[in-house]
């Protein structure tokens, strides 16, 4: 292989934000994309040879059999081109990042099952290099017109993401899209140069709050006698307490201010509601993710506490029955009975069909 831009390469990130830009009287200064949930993805094409390189630089190309052969249909004969790697759900008609995961596999038995079963598909929403031209010094509106240039003929399972400069076209897919499996929206400067690992584009990401039940504890690894992160729970329809995600983010101080604090709460399983017995019996818990290649090395044991607190936490989205990532801590909840903490809570986006989105 051999391109004016080659591997290892970081993508450009974006940082988040609570509104979307608005255009100037001078006209456009920003171009506004859905943000796909997936896997970040980096393709280096060069004749029959692809590379698929993650957002930490290491390559998947050997779990995505199928998107190779489809970027060799779709794309360039040599190319860079930065984009997604989605999974549409068994619904059809949004994406399923959990099912995505699964797609990591050590085993290339595994990797040629699964990509017959649950296919991936390649979102493309940047373009790094074309030919023997480095192009990421152009301005991103070049670059995206000769994207879409080189996209012209391409087809499913290969997509060139949907793209407007009218904000108000941007604030509608931002509710509508959401029920489809996305997560926001990302802003890029029409005048912008690509720069890897610089968070020069915005995103704007749905934020929501839910009451939710304390239920355990794992420790900071800078000592036994600080808060890592707190065990978060749903009831659901069957009265049973699930886990839906953690809080982590606090101070140092504060991490020794809980730890302190929540030793009242200290029990054992007996009784408790993730104890192994229920994990067993089928109830999410927190070491649901025990012995899956995401969680390996990772110590998921927890310190148990009585179900009693309730804190209010800010949540983007739901994947399935947790939170897609860590909450943030808002306050406590003492007025908030914890077995008032259901699913029923949560704001549901209107659904809104995947292909859509992909053919917008």
């Amino acid at each position: 292989m051999q391109l004016p831009v080659m591997p290892p390469i970081a993508p450009m990130l974006a940082k988040a934000v609570s509104g979307l830009p608005e255009v100037p009287d001078s006209g456009p200064k920003w171009s506004f994309e859905p943000k796909w949930d997936g896997f970040r993805s980096i393709i280096f094409r060069d004749g029959d040879e692809v590379e698929i390189g993650s957002r930490n630089g290491k390559p998947m190309t050997r779990y995505f059999p199928e998107v190779v052969e489809a970027l060799k249909e779709n794309l360039p004969p040599r190319c860079v081109v930065d984009g997604e790697i989605v999974l549409v759900g068994a619904s059809g008609d949004r994406l399923d990042f959990d099912a995505l995961q699964q797609r990591i596999h050590p085993a290339a038995s595994r990797v040629k099952l699964l990509a017959a079963q649950t296919p991936a598909r390649f979102v493309a929403f940047d373009l790094l290099a074309l030919g023997d031209e480095d192009v990421t010094g152009r301005p991103f509106s070049e670059r995206r017109s000769m994207l879409e240039k080189a996209l012209a003929g391409s087809s499913a399972p290969v997509h060139l993401t949907a793209a407007t400069l009218d904000n108000a076209t941007a604030q509608q897919w931002f509710h509508q899209f959401e029920g489809a499996g996305l997560d926001g929206i990302v802003a890029k400067a029409l005048d912008g140069a690509y720069l890897p690992d610089k968070r020069v584009m915005l995103k704007v990401k749905h934020e929501r709050t839910a009451d939710c039940v304390l239920a355990g504890y794992r420790v900071h690894t800078s000592g036994p006698d600080r808060i890592g992160s707190l065990l978060l729970g749903l009831y659901d329809g069957d009265g049973k307490l699930a886990s839906v995600g953690v809080v982590g983010a606090f101070p140092m101080q504060r991490r020794k201010e809980l730890f302190e604090e929540l030793q009242p709460l200290v029990t054992d399983f007996d009784g408790h509601p993730w104890a192994w017995a229920k994990q067993e019996e089928g109830s999410r818990t927190p070491r649901n993710a025990e012995g899956s290649r995401w969680s390996a090395g990772k110590d998921l044991s927890f310190v148990p506490l009585r179900p009693e607190r309730v804190l209010e936490v800010k949540y983007d989205h739901m994947e399935g029955e947790r939170f897609r990532h860590t909450a943030q801590f808002v306050r406590w909840r003492p007025d908030r009975d914890p077995e008032s903490c259901t699913y029923d809570q949560l704001d549901e986006p209107v659904k809104y069909n995947l292909a859509e989105v992909l053919a917008t």
